[in-house]
């Protein structure tokens, strides 16, 4: 079994905290909210069997540093980029789920010279997000427009920190996530700027949305393979998820996951490892 190490880079002007295991070519692991790089714990042996996994805490969360700014995810995908550069390598396989999927999409845009295959789990490009909200999405995802609200959330979340974290774990699982996960979560949201960071996360969308609409009017698109996969009982469900990937990519290829809700690496990691076997394999 391949040993797991802990490290600190700095990078972009911040300290990334990052989890390394296994050898060979690099696969880069990105977590979404509201969770940490501990996420990746159920498949991270079995991907370090053929590949160097480097699992870092993004801006603003985990152990990494939490500053006022930079939450915008050119910034984000800078920061992933000098990690990829302190770990001693040029390219990379990214695997990216909810905010850490858009951080991923990013860039590959930015920096298509580093990033060789992307996958994406349970997101539609953050732009399709503010060009499909009609009730059912806003219904669904009500927290982004929550989360942006400038000082509110972090307010009326700070005195309890579990119960908020908790209606998500507990709403968007179809597989409820592991007690220690929790906890390990909730401790991660309860650390000073934690809070407030998330949400700077969601509060950078309209620069966000703004770098997609500059893409989108350069017809600037993924040329790289792209594997696109969100659960059953997710949100993305909800959605064409597959033909709006293609809009953004030329090499996509897609499939939902059954019994599954939006926490893929942990509700269903034997699903999750045997569509990464297969893409990134090439069969």
């Amino acid at each position: 079994m391949s040993t797991v190490i802990t490290g600190v880079a700095q990078v972009n002007g911040i300290r990334l905290h990052y989890t390394r295991a296994g050898s060979g070519p690099l696969l880069v692991l990105l977590h979404g909210w509201p969770q940490t790089s501990l996420c990746w714990r159920p498949v991270l042996a079995d991907l370090a069997a053929t590949h160097t996994v480097v699992a870092p805490d993004l801006r603003g969360y985990g152990l990494s540093d939490k500053p006022a700014t930079g939450y915008d995810k050119r910034q984000m995908a800078a920061d992933i980029a000098g990690l990829v550069e302190h770990v001693g390598f040029e390219r990379a396989v990214v695997v990216g789920h909810d905010r850490g999927a858009r951080v991923a999409h990013r860039w590959a845009l930015d920096r298509p010279d580093q990033v060789e295959k992307l996958v994406v789990l349970d997101v539609v490009p953050t732009r399709e997000m503010f060009r499909r909200l009609d009730a059912s999405v806003a219904t669904g995802y009500w927290h982004w427009l929550f989360h942006m609200q400038p000082d509110l959330p972090e307010l009326l979340v700070g005195n309890n920190v579990r119960a908020y974290l908790e209606y998500f774990y507990e709403r968007w699982s179809h597989h409820r996530l592991a007690p220690d996960a929790i906890d390990a979560y909730v401790r991660a949201f309860s650390r000073p700027g934690a809070l407030r960071a998330g949400f700077d996360d969601y509060r950078a969308q309209d620069r966000d949305v703004a770098l997609d609409d500059e893409d989108a009017e350069a017809g600037r698109r993924l040329a790289m393979p792209v594997l696109a996969l969100w659960g059953s009982a997710g949100l993305p469900a909800r959605l064409p998820t597959e033909d709006i990937w293609r809009q953004y990519a030329d090499d996509v290829t897609a499939a939902e996951i059954g019994e599954c809700g939006h926490f893929i690496p942990e509700e269903r990691p034997d699903v999750l490892l045997t569509h990464l076997r297969k893409f990134l394999s090439g069969s």
